[in-house]
């Protein structure tokens, strides 16, 4: 490969831009575009990608639904109602405060679908509530607070399995069925941790909530958590498609809010329609970019000659998979998790049904994989985050959260090496694989 080669040109200038500062979603245009020129061929092809990569994909409106009944959610008092309600179940115990913050993750994950949603929203008010009155170290409140973000995007709905789903052709209804129990089994692992540490830091007890004030605090919440049951049980009763179970997600916290709670007023309606479109013109330019970048890479063949120089090695599925967490949760020490799942996850997905791995199963390791990355010293995403949200030092913040990392390498371990697991659940509701 000379440095005059087309896809050379195309990789070398998608990483220079990057590096001045370009979105990756237009320096992946732009080094395509570049390719399609340096191979003479039609550079048209670039738009024509785009557009029917954009316009075709009905799956992929499920993704601005998805963040907006996120953004409606956080304007609204929904969250607040839902933290009330994880107080009264797990507030009781030593480092109760610290179980809240599991608990509300594990339950906010079946409304947002994005771990950066669920840590600049609930986050921010579960930072608060910890570091009041100096009850925990800003440091660990930090730490806890982005390792349970990651559980958002792994319990359904999730909008990188909505990625993933769109790359691979896997079926959305059984991927969310699929991160189901992974994404339980990564809390009840992040609780022992926490429960761990509180004895051994002697973490505060919080007051118990009275008997008598349970039933109130739960039919108070009760509209908030019926939130996932409308939202699932529309897809796995066949009534609606995931993206119109979407638009009723957000729909439906739109009008819990505005009508029953009686919270979210014209001027907070706006913002969240605002800051649910800029995230999605980000999401989307990289999704297009990628689109784009997906057929230079076809065109190069790429998946075909990596699927065959691995199958050279004559790997079993589980050595590839293990091969795939290695390449995985070092590229998600560097890249964005979306642009993992648009770019590098395609070229891997032919050797993986060429060796026989479940298409769902693999989607979920891959997607945990991802989310770990965001979590992963030196540069993951929600460590940032984090460090502004907590106004720790990123040193505090690293020290606090490995714990919290080693145990979901274990769940990670679990979910690569036992696919039943995985698919106990989509079997259950028919799934062959």
């Amino acid at each position: 490969m000379s440095f005059t080669d087309p896809f050379t040109l195309c990789i070398a200038a998608i990483v220079t831009l990057s590096l001045l500062g370009l979105p990756i979603g237009h320096s992946m245009i732009a080094g395509s575009i570049l390719y399609l020129y340096a191979a003479g061929l039609d550079m048209g092809t670039a738009a024509e990608q785009l557009l029917n990569g954009m316009y075709t994909s009905y799956i992929l409106l499920a993704v601005p639904l998805f963040i907006l009944s996120a953004e409606i959610m956080n304007s609204g008092s929904m969250t607040e109602r839902l933290l009330r309600f994880c107080n009264a179940l797990v507030g009781r115990f030593r480092g109760g405060l610290a179980q809240v913050n599991v608990v509300q993750s594990i339950i906010f994950a079946g409304m947002s679908g994005s771990a950066i949603a669920d840590a600049a929203g609930t986050g921010k008010m579960m930072q608060k509530m910890m570091t009041d009155g100096n009850k925990y170290p800003a440091s660990f409140a930090a730490a806890l607070t982005a390792a349970t973000a990651v559980i958002g995007p792994i319990i359904p709905p999730s909008i990188p399995i909505v990625i993933y789903a769109l790359v691979s052709d896997a079926s959305i209804g059984y991927l969310f069925l699929a991160g189901m129990l992974p994404g339980l089994l990564m809390g009840v692992m992040m609780m022992g941790i926490v429960a761990w540490s509180a004895r051994r830091r002697h973490f505060p007890v919080e007051p118990p909530v009275p008997a008598r004030e349970i039933p109130g605090i739960t039919l108070r919440a009760l509209p908030a958590l019926l939130m996932p049951v409308v939202l699932l049980g529309g897809i796995y009763s066949g009534v609606t498609t995931p993206t119109e179970a979407a638009a009723i997600a957000a729909a439906y916290a739109f009008l819990i809010s505005t009508l029953l709670y009686r919270t979210t007023t014209l001027a907070g309606s706006y913002q969240s329609l605002l800051s649910a479109a800029r995230t999605t013109a980000s999401i989307g330019m990289l999704i297009a970019g990628a689109l784009v970048f997906n057929y230079v890479v076809t065109v190069e063949n790429i998946p075909r000659a990596l699927s065959a120089y691995l199958q050279a090695f004559d790997m079993s599925p589980t050595t590839f998979l293990i091969v795939v967490n290695l390449l995985l949760l070092v590229l998600g020490c560097l890249l964005e998790g979306t642009t993992i799942l648009l770019i590098v996850i395609p070229v891997l997905i032919p050797t993986a049904q060429a060796l026989g791995v479940d298409m769902v199963h693999f989607g979920i390791v891959a997607v945990v994989n991802i989310m770990l990355g965001l979590i992963t010293p030196p540069y993951g995403l929600l460590l940032f985050i984090m460090t502004n949200i907590g106004q720790v030092s990123l040193r505090a913040l690293v020290g606090e959260i490995m714990p919290f990392l080693y145990a979901m390498l274990g769940a990670l371990a679990i979910i690569t090496f036992f696919p039943d697991f995985v698919l106990f659940l989509p079997r259950m509701f028919g799934y062959q694989g």
